[in-house]
C-alpha cells in the first residue's frame, strides 16, 4: 500500500474529499489572520514606540494640541489612539468653558473617553482572533467526522465484499485517518496562534492602562499647579 498523498486524494470517498477540503481553507484562513495580526501588531508595537517619546516631551511643555497632533502620525498606535482620546476630551472641555459648568469634571470626561478608546481599540485587536479560536476547537472534530464515515465505509465494504481480516480494511482505514491527522494540522497551529496574540494583546492592555493612569496624573498635577492648559497649549 502507498501513502502517496495524491493516490490517497483518488481513493478518498467524496465525503472525505469534502471534508479535507473544509480542513485546508480553514487551515489558509488561520494563516492569513495570522500573517495579517503579526503585522498589526508589530506595526502598533513600533508605532506606540515612537509615539510615547514624541507625547512624553510635548505634555512636559504643556502642549496638548501638539501631543494631539502628533497622534494622527501614529493610526495604528494602540497608545496613540488611547491618549489622544483623553487629551482631546480634556482640551475640548477646557477651550468650550465646559469645565466652569457646575458638576463637570474634565478629568473625569477625559477618563471616560479614554476607556470608550481603549475598549474600542482592544476590540480592533481581537479582530479575527475568534475565527482562530473557532477554528482550533472545531478543526480535530471535522477530522475525526471524516475518519469515522471513512472507518463506516470500509466496513461496509468488508462486509459487501465478504472477506475479512485487518488486511481488507486496513486501506480504508488508513485513508480514513488521513483527515483526522489533517484535522489536528490545522488545530494545533491555530491554537498557538491565538494564544499567542491573545498574550500580545493582554500586554498591550497593560500599556493602554499604564499611559490611561499617567495621562490622568498629567491632569490633576496640571490643574493643581493652576497651569492654564487651554492657554500653554494654543
Amino acid at each position: 500500500m502507498s501513502f502517496d498523498p495524491v493516490e490517497l486524494w483518488h481513493t478518498m470517498t467524496p465525503l472525505a474529499k469534502g471534508v479535507a477540503v473544509l480542513l485546508i481553507i480553514m487551515s489558509v484562513y488561520s494563516l492569513t489572520v495570522a500573517i495579517e495580526r503579526w503585522i498589526f501588531f508589530s506595526k502598533a508595537k513600533k508605532q506606540s514606540l515612537a509615539f510615547a517619546k514624541l507625547v512624553t516631551l510635548h505634555l512636559k511643555q504643556d502642549k496638548l494640541q501638539e501631543a494631539i497632533d502628533s497622534s494622527k502620525k501614529y493610526k495604528q498606535s494602540h497608545l496613540a489612539r488611547v491618549v489622544s482620546a483623553g487629551l482631546y476630551e480634556f482640551q475640548h472641555d477646557v477651550t468650550s468653558g465646559s469645565a466652569n459648568i457646575q458638576g463637570h469634571d474634565p478629568i473625569e470626561a477625559a477618563e471616560r473617553a479614554i476607556e470608550r478608546e481603549a475598549l474600542m481599540t482592544t476590540a480592533d485587536m481581537r479582530k479575527g482572533l475568534s475565527g482562530l479560536a473557532t477554528i482550533g476547537t472545531t478543526a480535530p472534530f471535522i477530522g475525526l467526522f471524516g475518519t469515522v464515515i471513512g472507518i463506516i465505509n470500509a466496513f461496509r465494504g468488508m462486509a459487501m465484499t465478504g472477506s475479512g481480516g485487518i488486511a481488507a480494511v486496513s486501506t480504508g482505514i488508513a485513508e480514513a485517518l488521513v483527515t483526522t491527522a489533517l484535522g489536528l494540522f490545522v488545530a494545533i497551529p491555530a491554537v498557538w496562534l491565538f494564544n499567542i496574540f491573545t498574550n500580545k494583546i493582554e500586554r498591550f492592555q497593560v500599556e493602554m492602562s499604564n499611559s490611561a493612569s499617567e495621562l490622568i496624573d498629567y491632569f490633576i498635577k496640571r490643574r493643581g499647579a493652576g497651569v492654564n492648559l487651554s492657554v500653554r497649549a494654543s
